[in-house]
């Protein structure tokens, strides 16, 4: 019973760890630049190593596999290790991935980079919304989540077209050295932050197909890969859409993208005050706020300022998506919060797979235009059975939704 005095829990219950909260905002930060680079950056990466852009985005492909392998294993693996020592860990494999990704002579090297990237992405989040539960008191963790997801923000708004501009002044390579130093930093921000902790639960695979059989989790999970799904087939065919529904000329789309960059970061930090009111709340607007922005470009087709609006007002309702969703998982299974998280990262890049596929077949029978009208549908059905099926609040007893 004397460690539990040293458990960090236990010491932030009444002065949050805010500064190692900043630090897992930065790892977000690094390992999603990360992740976005290549999409920027494909033509010129594959130029230079003679391959085919096709090629080149096998390497990105094999970055997300790896993330949902890593996602499902990495609380099984290191479940005798020091919470902090993984998190290092991980930031340490973001250095030396994009230092592979920079040097790389040949496809194979390249291949490799990506590799240890999607280890670290996935094991990253799997473990975050367990750690951020330990960091700062209960009432304190939406804010929490809520600023660690402002790195994704962050990142969408930056990565690519930082990334390209970067690219065609400084080359890809220096691009990718640029995220090694980045890497650093935040390995050392994390080392003079992050306080012990040591791991919890019993983090087997046993465990894990325990906690994805609580009833909760499974109607959880196939809300979420539809969510994405829906969200991921809007996105992934949004550059058509505004080029061929709407008439909007390649500078345009930066600048409306741009604008849902900055929107979804805005949407994030106010999806941390809606939890606090009412999570329920939060889970049901996003997606019917996404699905309504959907049938309202596909209802203005061929108007650019209300599309600029409704894309905006559709990356400000996703920003409440993994912040309310991660608050799920810590409030649902608090007893296997890094089980849970690998569930609900698993979750999201089946969705992320689906929309894309999915879509691409949508968008080669009827267009952008179906691809949209299909979504938005999906999105506004989840909204519907996320209301008045989803039970939100926390388990009195945790063996009882077992």
């Amino acid at each position: 019973m004397t460690n539990t005095v040293n458990e960090p829990s236990m010491q932030t219950k009444e002065t949050p760890a805010w500064w190692a909260v900043i630090a897992m905002t930065l790892g977000v930060f690094g390992l999603v630049t990360a992740e976005f680079l290549p999409a920027s950056l494909l033509t010129p990466m594959a130029s230079d190593l003679s391959i085919t852009e096709g090629m080149a985005g096998q390497a990105v492909s094999a970055t997300a596999i790896l993330a949902v392998i890593a996602s499902l294993l990495t609380a099984t693996v290191t479940r005798r290790i020091d919470r902090r020592y993984v998190l290092l860990g991980f930031s340490i494999l973001l250095v030396i991935s994009s230092a592979l990704v920079a040097l790389a002579p040949n496809f194979f090297l390249l291949l490799a980079g990506r590799v240890l990237l999607g280890i670290a992405l996935g094991g990253f989040w799997t473990m975050a919304a367990a750690v951020v539960m330990r960091l700062v008191p209960d009432k304190d963790i939406p804010r929490a989540l809520a600023i660690m997801f402002s790195g994704v923000s962050a990142a969408t708004i930056f990565a690519a077209p930082l990334g390209s501009y970067l690219g065609g002044t400084i080359g890809w390579r220096n691009v990718f050295w640029l995220v090694a130093l980045l890497g650093v930093l935040v390995l050392f921000v994390q080392f003079a932050t992050l306080p012990k902790m040591p791991p919890r639960g019993r983090a087997t695979l046993g465990t894990l197909i325990a906690v994805m059989n609580r009833p909760r989790m499974k109607f959880g999970l196939i809300m979420l890969v539809l969510i994405f799904t829906g969200h991921f087939a809007l996105f992934t065919y949004v550059r058509p859409f505004l080029e061929n529904v709407t008439g909007v000329a390649t500078a345009g789309i930066s600048g409306i993208l741009l604008g849902f960059g900055v929107a979804n970061f805005i949407g994030t930090h106010l999806a941390g005050v809606l939890i606090a009111r009412s999570l329920r709340l939060t889970l049901t607007l996003a997606p019917l706020i996404i699905g309504l922005a959907g049938i309202g470009m596909v209802s203005v087709q061929g108007a650019i300022a209300p599309t600029a609006v409704l894309v905006a007002i559709w990356g400000m309702a996703f920003g409440g998506v993994p912040v309310g969703w991660s608050t799920w998982i810590t409030r649902s299974v608090p007893d296997e919060a890094e089980s849970g998280g690998g569930l609900l990262v698993a979750a999201i890049q089946v969705g992320i797979a689906t929309g894309a596929a999915a879509g691409g077949l949508v968008f080669d029978t009827t267009g952008a235009l179906g691809v949209f009208t299909i979504a938005a549908l999906i999105l506004l059905i989840v909204a519907l059975v996320v209301t008045s099926g989803l039970r939100t609040e926390e388990p009195v007893n945790t063996l009882e939704s077992t």
